[in-house]
């Protein structure tokens, strides 16, 4: 199978049972090998005693392209950090894109970062995270899953 194709079938495997990502409304605009562009809208019941977005929703909008792009090698890897600077507050109604930049690609550990912008291109945060990539692997090339 090739590195595309892997892609695309790890993330939308991962997707299928993360019941999390499915009740933020994350929806998948791309992958390819090492990247997610990932994309959402905020929802009234997503909000904060401000009427401001819950500083998790783009940290998950965004930790979900990182375990996207960071599995879509074909290992299982996991996260080991993660951090977020807010840059602009969100509120009801805007839509979120996530994109991913992958930094570096390790034997063991790879970095990333994920820039969150809303409908207007504005930065509304920048994520980096690190995971652990594990020798497991999201199918077994030696049977019918690849």
């Amino acid at each position: 199978m090739n590195k595309q194709k892997l892609a695309v079938k790890v993330v939308e495997k991962m997707m299928a049972d993360d019941a999390f990502s499915q009740w933020l409304g994350i929806e998948i605009a791309d992958i390819k090998p090492g990247y997610a562009k990932l994309e959402m809208h905020v929802r009234p019941e997503m909000v904060n005693g401000f009427n401001v977005a819950h500083g998790g929703i783009a940290f998950s909008l965004a930790d979900s392209a990182l375990a996207f792009a960071s599995n879509s090698h074909g290992r299982v890897a996991l996260a080991l950090e993660n951090n977020i600077s807010f840059t602009k507050k969100v509120t009801p109604g805007d839509h979120l894109i996530a994109t991913t930049q992958e930094l570096n690609l390790g034997r063991r550990i790879a970095v990333y970062n994920i820039n969150v912008v809303n409908q207007d291109e504005k930065k509304v945060a920048l994520f980096r995270g690190t995971v652990y990539r594990t020798q497991e692997k999201h199918f077994n090339e030696n049977n019918n899953d690849s």
